[in-house]
């Protein structure tokens, strides 16, 4: 997929892990930014000086993804220098307390596409909140009806909402995009549930693969 690469290093010599789970392992985020619209993948790795190299790759849109809208996380999180952490539960259940004043409401949603495997997005924006709660919406409309499968997304673009604040009129970004799909979840989500954290996709061998037995196509695969 074409996009943009930018290296950031990240001086963070402590190694704080935001997302960290069984195993000393941490998903790979996505990043989005509720002015300009732009939706990155961040990859960070350990340095041999302590320090850690971010890219991110930019995610040029329309783009599919497999979305675990059945465990939509909700709670507080916070970004703050010196005080990272998250503060999260399934949706439905009983918001946890505010742990500080940095902690802000938001959500947290994991998300795989066939370029960028599985990921997880962080987001307090309440305008990308409400579009989530829209989403939701219509997951929850029609999630029984596709027992055992997850939703495809497709985010076709960004559209810009405007709010009025004490400093004037502001311009925001908020995902224009869809439930167009269900398949069944990606090995991925299964393979993080045990503890083993999915690498990224690399690029296909160019050497010959060997044929394996056609899988019997259905409308819900052809979605993704």
């Amino acid at each position: 997929i074409s996009g943009k690469l930018v290296k950031r290093t990240v001086n963070m010599a402590i190694g704080i892990e935001t997302e960290k789970k069984s195993g000393g392992k941490f998903l790979p985020t996505l990043k989005y930014d509720a002015k300009s619209g732009d939706l990155v993948a961040r990859n960070r790795e350990p340095q041999s000086d302590g320090t850690w190299d971010t890219e991110e790759v930019e995610i040029a849109l329309p783009h599919k993804f497999v979305m675990d809208l059945h465990k939509l996380e909700v709670g507080y999180m916070s970004f703050a220098p010196g005080n990272v952490g998250f503060s999260m539960v399934q949706v439905g259940e009983k918001l946890p307390p505010k742990p500080s004043n940095d902690h802000k409401l938001g959500i947290r949603i994991r998300m795989f596409s066939k370029e960028h495997g599985l990921r997880e997005l962080s987001q307090q924006s309440k305008n990308f909140l409400r579009r989530v709660d829209e989403l939701h919406d219509a997951f929850t409309a029609e999630h029984e009806k596709h027992a055992g499968k997850m939703p495809v997304i497709t985010w076709e673009g960004n559209e810009t909402v405007k709010q009025q604040t004490p400093q004037g009129e502001l311009k925001f970004k908020v995902p224009k995009w869809s439930i167009t799909g269900w398949v069944d979840a990606p090995s991925a989500f299964a393979e993080w549930e045990a503890g083993s954290a999915p690498a990224a996709p690399a690029p296909a061998p160019e050497a010959p693969i060997k044929k394996a037995k056609p899988a019997p196509v259905t409308e819900e695969v052809d979605e993704f």
